[in-house]
């Protein structure tokens, strides 16, 4: 079992404001420093535990690639130290390296040495390797004659094929075809399941939340928050569209959840509810029952155009299903400030049981990068509960039939 701790991390480079200023302090160091320090990451802590699933996110030029080759040792910190125990493995930059004048086969020998195997472990574990990547014959063929994607599933299958301690993986969930991605899904999950301690850095929303116990977040190199992996990207999420001027706000729920509303605030929703055909609010939902989701919207500002859009989520934060009215082609236009709106959806809750939330979104299109006036996750939460159904697994509730004819 492999841990891993980081005290107080940091990565600083010299920046120097004229030309010669290296040379001039490297011939002279009598004459003080020429540079001045530009920190790309600093003061970052934290552990994983063994058999911990951890995933860090963050956006382009958070300081996660850095962070990463710190933690394989590529990279010298500038401040406090990496400490991890047990056999590690780390899947970067799939199939760099890989030479493309030689065979498959030669590439993932010389992958797997540098991985610490053997050539004796190594002509063992080639069987495995080559029934995982599936290119068939093409493994003694020159690399140059591989497709990427064929270069990646080697790769992945060299990378993977020794069950690790500590598993840090850099995006490369997103190898392959459709496939193959849920087959190096389903390997990086086996190895959780025999106590793997999982670093996952991806831009993958589902994979982070599937996956991981808990999520970091990195911004502008520094540790911006740490927690459950719904929280932690539904801030991730509102980060997005942080050039709008908006505000960002994390509330604690009566249910000790974190909730996250973003925006500008020139339309906001007032009261969202959840209504049976009776009209009555609704906490405690049937399998397939009809509802009515409820929102009354407070506009602010004038806006050119204003969209709604609401998302339903499961447990893990994963969507269910979500639209708008921009999709719907019900946008509306010319909104004049003071003015209230009520937006009603009808549906049939086909979920399975379990506890679901409610995500609301108020735009000027169909996303919230452009213009987001408010986006708001844990908006509402309800619980589903099968009352008449037979019993069925998983989120969604679709009727069938089934026939049967001997043939």
């Amino acid at each position: 079992m492999g841990s891993v701790t980081v005290a107080h991390l940091g990565k600083a480079y010299k920046q120097y404001p004229r030309r010669w200023g290296r040379l001039v302090e490297w011939l002279w160091p009598a004459g003080g420093k020429r540079h001045q320090l530009h920190w790309v990451l600093q003061d970052i802590n934290f552990t994983i535990q063994p058999g911990e699933a951890v995933g860090i996110v963050g956006i382009n030029g958070a300081g996660k690639s850095t962070l990463l080759k710190m933690l394989t040792g590529t990279l010298r910190p500038t401040t406090g130290s990496v400490q991890m125990t047990g056999k590690v493995a780390a899947m970067l930059e799939l199939g760099m390296g890989f030479h493309p004048d030689f065979t498959g086969r030669q590439n993932a020998i010389m992958a797997g040495q540098l991985l610490g195997l053997s050539t004796v472990e190594l002509d063992g574990l080639m069987p495995d390797i080559i029934d995982f990547a599936e290119i068939g014959d093409y493994i003694d063929q020159p690399v140059r004659v591989y497709s990427s994607g064929m270069q990646m599933r080697l790769a992945f299958s060299v990378a993977s094929v020794r069950r690790p301690d500590v598993l840090i993986v850099d995006e490369a969930l997103s190898v392959g075809d459709a496939y193959f991605q849920h087959k190096s899904f389903e390997r990086i999950r086996s190895y959780r399941r025999q106590g793997t301690t999982l670093l996952l850095v991806s831009h993958d929303k589902q994979a982070i939340q599937s996956i991981c116990d808990r999520a970091l977040l990195l911004n502008g190199g520094a540790l911006a928050m740490e927690g459950d992996p719904e929280s932690v990207m539904d801030y991730y999420n509102a980060l997005l569209a942080d050039h709008q001027n908006q505000t960002v706000s994390r509330t604690l729920t009566e249910d000790g959840k974190t909730q996250t509303r973003s925006g500008t605030g020139e339309a906001v929703v007032v009261s969202i509810v959840l209504l049976d055909h009776h009209g009555t609010m609704l906490e405690v939902v049937d399998v397939g029952q009809w509802v009515r989701l409820q929102v009354d919207v407070d506009v602010k500002a004038h806006l050119p155009r204003l969209v709604f859009g609401y998302a339903i989520k499961d447990r893990l934060g994963q969507v269910i299903y979500g639209t708008n009215t921009d999709l719907k082609e019900q946008p509306l236009c010319d909104v004049e400030a003071g003015c209230r709106y009520r937006f009603e959806v009808d549906f049939p809750a086909n979920l399975g049981p379990g506890s679901y939330s409610v995500v609301t979104a108020l735009t000027s299109s169909d996303t919230h990068l452009v213009n987001n006036y408010e986006w708001r996750d844990l908006a509402l939460i309800f619980t589903v509960v099968n009352k008449d159904k037979p019993f069925f697994e998983g989120t969604c509730w679709i009727e069938s039939t089934i026939s049967i004819e001997q043939l």
